[in-house]
């Protein structure tokens, strides 16, 4: 068995402690060191993982001897500079979504990767998922024919969802925040890799008077590979939550759904799953780490890279300004 990688946690939140119970179970790579401002964050990674060295400061933990990689879960305003502290430090960097809402600072971040070659992914979790493997076989090899639309559909009963109310308000705020940079992305990341670049023809976004709060709800209509696109999301109603992404061809359909849900037909048969979404789930977690060791090993990878991320926060961004 190859050495297991050493990776360095920046936020210990959400996000970051289900990175490092992942981690803790992966054979290619491991959690070395962390940090957060939270002193209850810290507290409660302790307690679930008492051998995890904690640092006092980010430079800290960018510091550690031994590190490979930097996995950064902050939130987004403060991504691309921990990701040029890691860049200076020779350091991998894994960071979470959205890269960047500030445009020019993403593209200074990407011409750097490029110049000095440098390591770095952004962590879209349907990138390694069965869903976006069978998308991208359908399409080729034609299985259910000609594809024809695409619909993605997200339904929230309450935004931030309950789970999220200790990452802080910027969550509930236009500036940063809403559902479309949050979950959107990760379809939008599926159509633009399965079919290609999004133009967004049509958006309506729909956000409270206040002049703060993220979206409510939204419509879009786009073409990506020449394929309609129609986009429908809400928060609030009588629903649970939901998301699913259905690609329609002239023989069939496949659906990815409730995140790594999958299941097709053929014609307007019978839908049949594919896995569970569990199982799925499962497999696609376990693969993105698969390639994250291999991103950090310099070795080829599927992960996207950060101008394929900006890519799609550039199809979010034009659905959020609406048109």
């Amino acid at each position: 068995m190859s050495e297991r990688r050493q990776i360095g946690v920046i936020s210990m939140g959400v996000m970051g402690q289900r990175m490092l119970a992942r981690l803790a179970e992966h054979a290619r790579a491991r959690a070395l060191v962390a940090w957060d401002p939270s002193a209850a964050a810290v507290a409660e990674v302790r307690a679930r993982f008492p051998d995890l060295r904690i640092a006092a400061t980010a430079a800290e933990v960018i510091a550690t001897p031994g590190l490979d990689c930097l996995y950064i879960a902050s939130p987004p305003a403060s991504h691309l500079g921990y990701a040029h502290q890691g860049f200076d430090a020779g350091l991998a960097v894994f960071c979470e979504k959205p890269l960047t809402v500030d445009f020019a600072a993403g593209g200074r971040a990407i011409a750097r990767i490029e110049a000095e070659r440098r390591r770095a992914a952004v962590n879209f979790s349907l990138a390694s998922s069965p869903g976006l493997a069978a998308m991208q076989a359908a399409i080729t090899d034609g299985s259910i024919g000609k594809p024809q639309r695409v619909e993605i559909e997200l339904a929230f009963e309450r935004w931030p969802r309950p789970w999220q109310a200790v990452a802080g308000r910027w969550l509930a705020e236009r500036t940063e925040g809403g559902f479309a940079r949050e979950v959107l992305s990760h379809f939008v990341f599926v159509l633009q890799r399965a079919l290609g670049p999004a133009t967004v023809e049509q958006a309506r976004p729909d956000y409270p008077a206040d002049g703060v709060g993220s979206e409510q709800a939204l419509t879009a209509r786009l073409q990506a590979g020449g394929v309609p696109v129609a986009i429908a999301a809400r928060v609030g109603g009588s629903h649970p939550d939901f998301n699913r992404m259905t690609l329609l061809g002239t023989a069939g359909a496949l659906e990815i759904h409730d995140w790594f849900g999958l299941r097709r037909r053929r014609g307007e048969g019978e839908w049949i799953a594919a896995g569970t979404a569990q199982s799925n789930r499962q497999l696609g977690q376990a693969a993105q780490l698969d390639q994250l060791a291999a991103m950090i090993a310099g070795e080829a990878h599927t992960l996207p890279g950060f101008a394929e991320a900006l890519a799609v926060q550039h199809t979010i961004e034009a659905i959020l300004q609406g048109r």
